[in-house]
């Protein structure tokens, strides 16, 4: 019995520590303007995405973006997917952390996933239309 209690000690000490992978850090000065749109209050109930200048500045233009492939259909390989500046396992849905700053893609060929962050290059469009799809999508991206 001794040898049991020992072992489940061992099992639970160890959970207890477990940490989230350390992810390699893709912030840039392009994710930091991204980072900038807030949401603001303007009727009861009724919230309106706000985009400041910096980044209005950005709209239809080629950009690069280092970042995490973030899935959105199962596969291996993904012509439409989220991408985000930390992998999967730290976005509060799918693993921990906090909600980071996701941008909708669309590549002209497909990308095979990885758990590795990559460089993407396409067109950065800020969706204000006020529906429901993405805020941001990068279109016609390309893997550098």
């Amino acid at each position: 019995m001794k040898k049991y209690m020992l072992l489940l000690f061992v099992l639970i000490s160890k959970t207890t520590f477990a940490q989230v992978p350390v992810h390699r850090e893709t912030r840039t000065a392009t994710w930091n303007l991204i980072g900038l749109k807030y949401d603001k209050q303007v009727k009861p109930l009724v919230w309106q995405a706000v985009f400041p200048p910096a980044l209005k500045a950005i709209h239809n233009k080629i950009i690069e973006l280092p970042g995490y492939i973030i899935p959105t259909k199962v596969g291996n390989s993904f012509n439409e997917f989220m991408f985000s500046m930390v992998p999967v396992a730290s976005c509060p849905y799918c693993g921990t952390g906090d909600i980071p700053s996701m941008i909708e893609v669309k590549t002209l060929k497909p990308i095979n996933w990885t758990e590795t962050p990559i460089t993407l290059r396409g067109k950065f469009i800020i969706n204000d239309s006020g529906d429901s799809r993405s805020t941001f999508f990068l279109l016609d991206a390309v893997k550098k």
